[in-house]
């Protein structure tokens, strides 16, 4: 049998989550007061989760970003780790958040549904703001949005932060990097903080940008660096991740690497490659044991039919200009951009493609070559350091190289500062 509503205790329900928000509300102020932040300059009016169920905000370059998520105690899109946070991650989990599962290969699709069942209901969920860049930037330009936030189809309401501090450098726009405590430190003792929040009118899309979330995206992109008074920049998440330092064997110079990532994405490659996908286009290319690939063959190997794009690919691994490609190469440079944090493991899969099976080494020259492609680095920068890895064999296993680079890393910061030095 179904139970009588009691509507006494669904009001003092209400009332008690009422009192939660108000409180969770005036703390986070105060906290943002004592950083510094006196004042908070608001521009426009939110509207209500019916008009527009999601908020689009940029740029997103500091940990203060999250200033209007706490006045407005709105949904987020945040990664499961984030739970863990001691105070924030409470926050986080009480704003009932959409949680990424990094280690689910589903993630991606199960976040746009659950972005497009929430935005869809109505107003009965709180509104969702989303940081359509992904990432932080140093806030001279709006990188290319993620299309999560358009998928949907329905109206936005695009907001602008701006932090107009006469002493900028405090609240640093690259503290992403290493010294960002160092950096947030500078902030919290900077006597005080500005940010304007600016809620622009809300866009709502046309038939055509509903059938085309990239359209939708890039529109309101335009519409904000408009506001904002940015220029565009034709970069992603995912080239950001690449452009940054990460490690002895972090890449040097990304310029060809973002070119190539650029490309791939155009095919569709980069979202469907996973860790199994690149482990098993490696055993496909040890079995080629070096043979070259025409355009035909490689387009084979990668089961795509010839487009322009796949030909600019091609020609990418083209050294001789003679049509015919060492798809290894290929295979280091998508594992290179797929993961550029893991470089190590990127270096193992190369070594599985050219290593003998009888003594598990590979010659100097091709261990140049892999470190070429992986790094960016001219091959004559990496001479010195390929005579440096074993005896005048000509050869060198993956443990030594390993062994090797350990060694020398205590003394250098990166391969480059070494080659250099040797």
């Amino acid at each position: 049998c179904v139970q009588p509503v009691n509507v006494r205790q669904i009001q003092l329900l209400v009332k008690a989550f009422w009192f939660i928000d108000l409180c969770l509300r005036a703390i986070m102020r105060a906290m943002w007061f004592c950083g510094g932040f006196h004042w908070i300059k608001v521009k426009g009016q939110r509207v209500e989760p019916s008009e527009a169920p999601i908020l689009t905000v940029a740029p997103h370059s500091s940990y203060f970003d999250a200033i209007p998520v706490t006045m407005t105690m709105c949904s987020i899109v945040t990664k499961l780790e984030s739970r863990s946070i001691p105070v924030w991650g409470t926050l986080i989990s009480y704003i009932r958040p959409v949680f990424v599962f990094r280690s689910d290969q589903d993630s991606r699709r199960k976040t746009v549904e659950e972005i497009r069942r929430r935005a869809c209901s109505g107003g009965k969920w709180p509104q969702i703001m989303i940081f359509p860049e992904g990432t932080c930037t140093n806030r001279s330009g709006l990188i290319l949005f993620k299309a999560g936030a358009f998928i949907p189809g329905l109206p936005v309401q695009p907001v602008i932060l701006r932090y107009p501090n006469k002493l900028v450098y405090t609240i640093n726009p690259l503290f992403v990097l290493s010294f960002r405590f160092h950096i947030l430190w500078l902030t919290l003792c900077q006597p005080h903080n500005s940010i304007e929040i600016e809620y622009l009118p809300v866009y709502s899309p046309s038939n055509e940008e509903k059938e085309n979330p990239a359209l939708f995206a890039s529109n309101v992109r335009k519409l904000m660096a408009k506001a904002l008074d940015l220029p565009l920049k034709d970069l992603s998440f995912d080239d950001i991740e690449i452009s940054l330092p990460h490690g002895p064997l972090g890449i040097y110079d990304y310029s060809s690497l973002l070119e190539f990532n650029q490309l791939i994405c155009r095919l569709g490659l980069r979202a469907a490659t996973t860790d199994r996908v690149l482990e098993e286009q490696a055993r496909r290319a040890r079995k080629l044991q070096g043979d070259k690939l025409g355009l035909e063959d490689f387009a084979q190997f990668l089961s795509l039919p010839v487009t322009d794009t796949l030909k600019e690919v091609h020609s990418f691994f083209d050294e001789h200009r003679d049509g015919q490609i060492d798809v290894r190469r290929y295979v280091i440079a998508l594992s290179t951009v797929r993961r550029p944090t893991k470089s190590m493991e990127t270096l193992k899969l190369a070594f599985k493609m050219y290593e003998s099976e009888e003594s598990g080494e590979i010659l100097e020259e091709e261990l140049a070559g892999i470190l070429e492609i992986m790094l960016g680095v001219k091959e004559v920068q990496l001479l010195s350091v390929s005579l440096t890895l074993g005896p005048d064999t000509g050869k060198i296993t993956y443990g030594k190289t390993l062994f090797l680079f350990v060694t020398c890393f205590k003394h250098f910061n990166t391969l480059t500062e070494m080659s250099n030095y040797l």
